[in-house]
């Protein structure tokens, strides 16, 4: 396939990869770039095709294509313990659900995975699981319990009710004693070898963005309250309990997920997960 004149970068919608992006400026690379905004489905198909040459997928997504992706370093969405986003809602506490019927969110893979791996995995159990759209009343009108992700999570921790909440990124940490990685930002092969400086300047914009999202979170914070209401002190707290590097802490819980999902034939093969930089590649340590 040919490649476009211009540099293609995806951009992950959801709220909490905004700190990564809200300062970032493709029209200031010096080059002709475009950044497209889109769905999970179609970045990460577009990632693993090369339509798409640099940006943000889900770390599900990236393992599925990680013969074809490089991960750029020191970018991800991350917890080290409560993320606050991804959450488990029931009637009953998990030890009493855990082999029920599980409405899962179509909207993420790595989160679906997630609560595979800890409900089979961690905890034993067998539950049956149906696919729907994220809506809290429907899906617990049909289920035991139900996986919200993203903004659909986060409004539905904020209503009045009598469910049990079970944050999976606490749940990670408490049986692995390791963060968890949400999200990370790769870039085609293809692309890392035949736009080297362009794709070096992006992933160095997007690391100064990252530091200015962190530290001038005024603007985030004021945008997330418009678009989804919530106080002030919610978002400071939502955003700042998350991490945004990418360093051997993450890939470490990272790794620890993709074994998992390996071993329990959620992923078809193992993944090595090799870093991109401007000279060379690096492999994750083993």
């Amino acid at each position: 396939m040919m490649q476009p004149e211009k540099t293609v970068i995806g951009k992950i919608s959801y709220t909490n990869s905004w700190p990564v992006f809200h300062y970032f400026e493709p029209e200031h690379l010096g080059f002709d770039a475009e950044m497209v905004s889109e769905v999970p489905a179609v970045l990460n198909r577009g990632m693993a095709e090369g339509s798409i040459h640099v940006g943000a997928l889900s770390s599900f997504a990236y393992a599925a294509a990680s013969d074809r992706l490089l991960l750029l370093p020191d970018l991800s969405v991350s917890a080290d313990g409560p993320v606050q986003s991804i959450l488990l809602f029931s009637r009953q506490p998990l030890s009493e659900v855990k082999n029920g019927k599980i409405a899962l969110t179509n909207t993420s893979a790595t989160s679906v995975n997630l609560l595979r791996i800890l409900l089979e995995k961690a905890l034993g159990g067998k539950p049956e699981y149906v696919t729907m759209d994220p809506d809290l009343d429907l899906m617990m009108a049909q289920a035991d319990a139900c996986l919200l992700i993203g903004d659909s999570a986060i409004k539905a921790s904020w209503r009045p009710g009598d469910y049990f909440v079970t944050d999976l990124g606490a749940l990670w940490k408490e049986w692995t004693g390791l963060g968890m990685t949400f999200a990370v930002w790769a870039v085609n092969r293809d692309a890392a070898r035949e736009r080297p400086e362009e794709i070096a300047a992006i992933a160095a914009a997007l690391r100064e963005s990252k530091r200015r999202g962190r530290s001038e979170l005024a603007p985030i914070i004021q945008e997330a309250r418009l678009m989804h209401g919530g106080s002030p002190a919610y978002w400071e707290h939502y955003f700042r309990n998350l991490c945004y590097d990418f360093g051997e802490r993450q890939q470490e819980g990272l790794k620890l997920y993709f074994r998992y999902a390996y071993d329990m034939g959620l992923l078809p093969q193992e993944v090595n997960m090799e870093l991109w930089s401007h000279n060379l590649l690096t492999r994750v340590k083993e």
